[in-house]
């Protein structure tokens, strides 16, 4: 299955919550959820919508997960494989560990795009170092100590820059040097670190009986 392509906040909508999907428009405050909060469609403002099965549910939070993160289905299914495998912690928690740790995810969270669309644009368009190497691999794994530096000769330090003064506060997982637009992994992320609109139990659940 490709890569959503239609509007983005009509996903945010039929959600019912922000998946961050806009960047200045989102911080701006003129989101289409703020705006129309109502599902999208001709009877989306009608107030009537059927209640949802548990498995609609269960669905609805992976789908969630999915746009919010910007992995398509076999990516997504494969994080949950490995989350399933076993580790420390919950199997949830784990599987927003690995998604949070990607290197688009994190050029988001230190502020350095706008959105992750934007940040994974910065990656395959080779704009990005990693350890002092180039990387072009938005689903590349981070660990803790590894440095991110939008590359110093790049076209994109400018977007970058406006992406800084725009952006919410930095996990404490990360450090940021929004000057110089370089950033550090300190740490994996703990559940509470992460601000996501994600239901995870929902996911597992959903998986386990798939």
């Amino acid at each position: 299955m490709g890569r959503y392509t239609g509007p983005r906040e009509r996903l945010s909508r039929r959600a019912g919550i922000d998946l961050e999907l806009k960047g200045s428009r989102r911080f701006a405050g003129k989101a289409a959820l703020e705006r129309r909060s109502a599902p999208p469609g001709q009877h989306g403002a009608s107030g009537f919508r059927r209640r949802p099965s548990t498995y609609g549910l269960q669905l609805q939070a992976k789908q969630n997960a999915k746009h919010y993160y910007g992995v398509r289905e076999r990516q997504f299914r494969n994080y949950m494989k490995e989350a399933q495998r076993g580790g420390e912690g919950v199997t949830g928690e784990r599987l927003l560990t690995l998604l949070e740790l990607r290197l688009d995810n994190v050029i988001y969270r230190l502020g350095f795009a706008a959105t992750r669309a934007q940040a994974r644009q910065f990656v395959t368009h080779r704009h990005v170092d990693v350890n002092g190497r180039r990387c072009n691999i938005p689903s590349r794994r981070l660990a803790p100590g590894d440095i991110v530096t939008i590359r110093a000769e790049s076209p994109v330090r400018a977007k970058a820059t406006e992406a800084t003064e725009l952006a919410e506060r930095v996990p404490a997982w990360l450090l940021a040097d929004p000057e110089a637009l370089i950033g550090r992994v300190v740490a994996a992320p703990a559940r509470a670190d992460i601000q996501a609109p994600i239901d995870e139990q929902m996911i597992v659940e959903f998986y386990s009986r798939v």
